[in-house]
């Protein structure tokens, strides 16, 4: 069975500085956070990845991680696809505001690949490593799509203390989770800060062990038809009342398809520590993060050597 990796790197990454932070390396041998994401995934069982960039970042792409993941990925037997997330890319008869230079969010970016969805796939931001145990966890989960149930979702359910930076507060899908397991709510909060006892959002107080989403969803190709109307809900509705800045965003329209009943969402705990460059000063911590995954045997000194008798 076909299973996809899709990784959303259209980011223009503004916290980070200006530069391109899905491209930074982060390993031992210039690995970029991608690279462990595509090792752990094709480990697990993922047999397709496509990638989502912008247009203008596709030559810098293609020589830091492109041309390289083909090569190892033709080896492996697993397919290499690409989509272009663009501005411009909008519902018929919807306009652009004039002074808009940012694309539409994490929805508009899954929908940037819709031509090449036709089988279960996973969701992941380029530039968050996730750890091995979502992925398995996730890809055992789509391997147990049925077509008569195709808006039966997962997602990866990340303690929130798990995911916060050092450096700055970050944005994070708080979860609501019933007593089986299923995703109730999911709530985008911008601004959380690690603090002494624990995170807070401008103040108050946001329980530590709560699950987060990092937008690491599994998902069907049937919810790309209910995406894309989503989308043209999006710009009748939300859009004109924030022309320049609105974005339509993965978790809070799945939180729209939860309270509507049309959809479930299986919550897959990982305790796994998140870590990802959103700001700058984060580099250095994320260095060593992968030197002691290294360390630790969790990784090899040459990343996908271990998958050629996978």
């Amino acid at each position: 069975m076909q299973t996809t990796l899709l990784i959303m790197a259209a980011g223009i990454g503004s916290r980070f500085g200006g530069g391109i932070k899905q491209l930074e390396p982060v390993g031992m041998n210039g690995e970029i956070i991608m690279d462990y994401s595509i090792h752990d995934a094709i480990e697990a069982g993922f047999n397709k990845i496509v990638f989502i960039i912008r247009r203008d970042i596709e030559k810098d792409f293609k020589e830091v991680i492109g041309d390289r993941i083909e090569k190892i990925c033709s080896k492996l037997g697993v397919e290499i696809g690409y989509a272009f997330q663009s501005l411009d890319d909008v519902p018929e008869g919807a306009a652009v505001p004039e002074d808009r230079t940012k694309p539409w969010g994490t929805g508009q970016a899954v929908l940037a690949a819709k031509d090449l969805l036709h089988e279960p796939f996973i969701v992941i931001n380029a530039d968050d490593y996730y750890g091995k145990e979502a992925f398995a966890k996730i890809h055992d989960f789509l391997l147990q799509y049925d077509p008569v149930k195709p808006f039966d979702f997962c997602m990866a359910g990340f303690i929130l203390k798990n995911t916060l930076s050092e450096n700055g507060g970050v944005t994070r899908g708080i979860c609501q989770v019933d007593e089986n397991g299923f995703l109730t709510d999911v709530e985008e909060t911008s601004d959380i800060v690690k603090t002494e006892t624990g995170a807070a959002v401008n103040g108050t107080a946001v329980d530590p062990e709560s699950y987060v989403s990092m937008n690491m969803w599994g998902l069907t190709p049937e919810f790309i038809p209910v995406l894309e109307k989503g989308f043209v809900e999006f710009f009748e509705k939300t859009q004109p009342s924030n022309p320049l800045k609105a974005e339509y965003l993965l978790p809070i329209y799945i939180g729209e398809l939860l309270r509507e009943n049309k959809v479930s969402v299986k919550v897959l705990e990982t305790a796994d520590k998140w870590f990802g460059v959103t700001y700058k000063e984060d580099k250095e911590s994320v260095v060593n993060s992968f030197r002691k995954l290294l360390d630790e045997g969790v990784y090899s000194e040459e990343l996908f050597s271990d998958l050629e008798d996978c």
